[in-house]
């Protein structure tokens, strides 16, 4: 499957995160200052986007919060004067962000939005043309790119211009030489563990593989496998333990070790010691390490990662569900 949708996507990454340092995003970040909160949503992968867009955010000294836009549109307490809305989407069309986008344009909220290439959003910081395969790569570290951007002009000392010129190099490196020739294939399922966002890295290239792959496998936070996550594994599953030097604890090493006491494959996956990459920047060239992998994955196993939603899963009326436009 060399010639996949998925990898021309994984190897576009490079150049749009160029690009992505490049934008000038003046205009929306002068708007997220204007607020006393900013409420980030988004779905499945923009979710994780919004979890380390929160993150940046915060380090610029915002008040930043994440939701899932199914729990913010339904089950949340809606925004409120002096919130911000920043809506992830990299289509448009799904169902709860756009309505999340709806009720805070409603309410006079404002609203900052991250999509694709001419979705027509008018208010929308536009990053790539459609991602090409159902298992999405460019889409979102190109919006992690752009949060980056977006805290640096509010004052983090992350996410400049050139910083995202060396993350588009590591991810060069990694596309040249991706290091997970130790990930084999398990016989049952694969977890995928890190700290801090190392776990929400983990969370998301674990949909990369379910995607893909069609295998199973599940993303955690170090300590929410150690309380509870780990007790289904055994010698037939995998553990990828995502930079354990990361942890000021040592908790991810340890978890490791016990994976291997208790003799399940466990693989580590860590950036060069001379990467230079401060924490949330370094999750970009480690998702790309993941995406590889399952890509790596979906060719053992003879799936085909561009088509990854099928039969009844794909049935419109269910991704319809929610939207502003959906009947009630």
């Amino acid at each position: 499957m060399a010639g996949t949708a998925l990898l021309r996507m994984i190897n576009s990454q490079a150049d749009a995160l160029e690009r992505m340092g490049q934008l000038d995003l003046a205009g929306p970040a002068a708007v997220l200052a204007q607020g006393s909160r900013a409420v980030i949503v988004g779905t499945g992968t923009s979710q994780h986007a919004a979890e380390l867009g929160a993150m940046m955010l915060a380090k610029a000294g915002l008040d930043a919060c994440w939701y899932p836009a199914a729990t913010w549109a339904r089950w949340g307490p809606g925004p409120r004067a002096g919130d911000v809305v920043c809506v992830i989407t990299h289509t448009t069309e799904t169902a709860y962000a756009a309505r999340a986008r709806a009720d805070a344009m409603a309410a006079g909220v404002p609203v900052v939005s991250i999509t694709g290439v001419g979705r027509g959003w008018p208010e929308a910081i536009e990053t790539v043309a459609p991602d090409e395969s159902h298992t999405y790569t460019v889409s979102y570290t190109s919006v992690l790119a752009v949060l980056a951007r977006l805290a640096h002009e509010l004052g983090a000392p992350d996410g400049s211009a050139g910083q995202l010129a060396r993350v588009a190099e590591q991810v060069r490196q990694v596309c040249a030489d991706p290091g997970i020739d130790a990930v084999a294939v398990p016989a049952r399922s694969l977890a995928i563990v890190g700290c801090g966002p190392w776990g929400i890295t983990a969370r998301e290239g674990a949909l990369k593989i379910r995607e893909g792959a069609r295998m199973l496998a599940e993303g955690f936070d170090t300590d929410r496998l150690l309380h509870g996550g780990a007790v289904p594994y055994t010698a037939a599953d995998g553990l990828v333990v995502l930079e354990p030097r990361a942890d000021p604890d040592g908790l991810t090493g340890a978890v490791g070790e016990a994976a291997r006491r208790e003799a399940i494959p466990v693989a580590v996956l860590e950036a060069p010691a001379d990467g230079g990459l401060p924490p949330l920047l370094a999750q970009i060239p480690m998702t790309v390490r993941l995406q590889l992998l399952a890509e790596t994955f979906a060719r053992l196993r003879h799936q085909n990662p561009d088509t990854a939603i099928v039969g009844a899963w794909d049935e419109p009326a269910l991704w319809s569900m929610g939207s502003p436009t959906a009947a009630p």
